[in-house]
């Protein structure tokens, strides 16, 4: 499989490795990103005015791919505001306040029921369901808002995503890309998602755990949902007691539909973000009486001021780096080579035809495949490429092309799949209110130590 790299490859990776350094220094990387995009655009059209105009569609393309996103964001929190300030939420969460008393109880009791449900109906649909009842009772024994955003990001988007053995689109993905069965993939992955996900989240734990004990300060962009009409009494006390029983055993017969009509990802995101409307609509009318039809438009203003506050800074990074797969067909055209299948995905090809052929390569190359087509914050979009690598590394060494394709499948999800990108952190930061630049970096160290683990394990296993 032969590539060729070009200057756009190259401009691309000169600011990927500035994007990652101003991040690592925390500085703002949004005038870089839009320097990024226009050379790139530069570059290819030869063009002033082709160059600015695909500066304007690149931000069009990516607030496309992220607004189905940003809807259920700000719907979720615009029903949260109600929650809160009618009392709903209060009486909702009292029964886990007899499980999670402490961070430590609140780390690991969100983690596992956000990798649960994950399993079922993907990350993003568990986030809301999880957030909107675990947050306030995790805050309040302890754990920071950030804590429960990584508790949710690794549990989810990490060990129930890079496994997929429930929904099977992922080792579907690779599997067919390596041509070998489904059932040896997902049989091969198990010892790498095991060994990812106990280091990755222990490691998260402990560093977390310190943070706290030192009273580090942890950022936070959540919206007040304080208000003067909060100690207002806005509903009976029985009111509130059946609007908090019935408020979840909606989102669970939700979650009976998606088991029963098989609904995930996009499908599954948008039934919990039209109930969350109607949930929000029903109480409003129920807490204000006859201001219900305004406060519930006020209410849905303050969700969408939310949701766009926090995805503002992220959209120019995003932009950027959906250039590196098919967005750079549809934002700047044909002007790569004929033979391209994206620039993220050429530079893991060219990577994997310049190492020397031997198993703890293979695996090591794997892991370097799989963070590349991994940057732009998919997760899916490059595993078929670790997949066909590790077929060919398998072909050539004489080693379990399983394993390697495992390796690839695990280490695209964990970094492009919502863990260490800004822009696919997103749900969990925003349901959570913290800043998802400050969620990637405190995910780095413990993510990092994963997947240096798991590349190691993934050499004996060869």
């Amino acid at each position: 499989m032969e590539v060729d790299i070009t200057l756009i490859h190259w401009i691309y990776v000169a600011f990927i490795i500035a994007i990652i350094g101003f991040m690592l220094f925390r500085r703002d990387t949004t005038i870089v990103c839009i320097v990024g995009i226009l050379s790139l655009a530069a570059v290819s059209t030869f063009s002033l005015n082709d160059s600015i105009s695909s500066l304007f569609n690149s931000f069009i393309f990516a607030i496309t791919e992220l607004l189905p996103t940003i809807l259920v964001i700000s719907i979720i929190v615009a029903m949260s505001k109600i929650l809160t300030i009618s009392g709903i939420n209060e009486v909702m969460i009292s029964p886990f306040s007899k499980v999670i008393k402490n961070p430590t109880t609140a780390f690991w009791t969100t983690g596992l029921l956000m990798m649960i449900i994950s399993s079922f109906f993907w990350p993003s649909p568990a986030v809301a369901l999880i957030g909107a009842v675990l947050l306030p009772v995790a805050v309040r024994a302890g754990l920071p808002a950030l804590g429960v955003a990584i508790s949710m990001n690794l549990f989810g988007h990490g060990i129930a995503l890079s496994g997929d053995f429930i929904i099977q689109a992922a080792p579907k993905l690779t599997a067919d890309a390596a041509g070998i069965p489904v059932g040896d993939v997902l049989n091969a992955s198990i010892p790498l998602v095991l060994t990812m996900g106990i280091v990755t989240t222990i490691s998260a734990y402990f560093i977390l755990m310190k943070d706290i004990k030192l009273n580090k300060p942890f950022s936070s962009v959540s919206p007040t949902y304080q208000t003067q009409e909060s100690a207002l009494q806005l509903l009976s006390t029985t009111s509130k007691k059946i609007l908090a029983l019935l408020i979840p055993l909606i989102f669970l017969l939700d979650v009976v539909i998606m088991f029963t009509l098989n609904l995930q990802g996009g499908d599954a995101t948008a039934l919990i973000g039209g109930t969350a409307l109607i949930i929000l609509i029903i109480t409003t009318c129920l807490a204000h009486k006859k201001r219900g039809l305004e406060e519930s438009t006020n209410y849905l203003i303050q969700g969408f001021q939310f949701g766009f506050r926090v995805f503002g800074p992220v959209i120019p990074i995003a932009a950027f780096f959906y250039l590196g797969d098919a967005g750079f067909y549809s934002i700047i055209g044909e002007y790569l080579p004929q033979n391209s299948q994206g620039i993220v995905n050429d530079l893991g090809v060219a990577l994997a035809n310049v190492v020397p052929l031997t198993p703890e390569v293979g695996a090591v190359t794997l892991t370097g495949v799989g963070i590349l087509t991994g940057l732009d914050g998919s997760g899916f979009s490059g595993i078929s490429l670790a997949g066909s690598i590790a077929q060919l590394f398998s072909t050539a060494i004489g080693v379990s092309a399983a394993t390697l394709t495992a390796l690839g499948q695990v280490t695209a999800i964990w970094v492009g799949g919502g863990t260490l990108i800004p822009w696919a952190l997103i749900p969990a930061a925003a349901i959570c209110g913290v800043d998802p630049f400050e969620l990637a970096r405190k995910n780095l160290l413990p993510v990092s130590i994963g997947l240096v683990v798991t590349t190691i394990v993934a050499m004996f296993l060869l």
